[in-house]
């Protein structure tokens, strides 16, 4: 049966791929003292600051489970703070600290390192990037992956 066949299969190539980007971030981000779902969380406040957790999560396809610890050790960190919102305690809005604001001068590179790690050019990384998107976009029937 050729369809049992790994080399036929698209989910391999697609966790392979996952495992080796993120690999190729680990050194670029240990200098920041950050794991790759902590770099998502903090790209997503250094575009914009003061997000619900609820609204985190949705972007990063992350649950709650995931998230929470995530966030805890981010404000560890004392990168980010975490307060509930007094009009609703099931509301907890995420706020960049002094010291995540400053991270982001140190992170400005990664993108550009890492583009030139796989040795892509911009068209290439930008093809690719669409390509992936609408496949994701079909999988979760959303439009939240920008």
């Amino acid at each position: 049966m050729k369809k049992l066949l790994l080399d036929n299969q698209l989910c391999f190539p697609l966790y392979a791929l996952s495992r080796q980007v993120t690999a190729l971030y680990r050194p670029l981000l240990e200098r920041l003292e950050l794991t790759y779902p902590q770099y998502l969380v903090m790209l997503l406040l250094w575009e914009t600051d003061n997000r619900f957790v609820g609204e985190i999560g949705e972007r990063l396809l992350l649950d709650s489970g995931t998230l929470t610890p995530l966030l805890k050790r981010l404000e560890q960190k004392q990168l980010v703070t975490r307060k509930r919102n007094p009009a609703d305690e099931r509301q907890v809005t995420i706020q960049l600290t002094e010291a995540g604001r400053v991270l982001k001068n140190q992170a400005v590179d990664i993108p550009t390192q890492l583009q030139e790690g796989l040795s892509l050019d911009d068209k290439q990384i930008i093809n690719l990037r669409v390509q992936l998107v609408t496949l994701l976009n079909q999988l979760t029937k959303t439009d939240t992956v920008n």
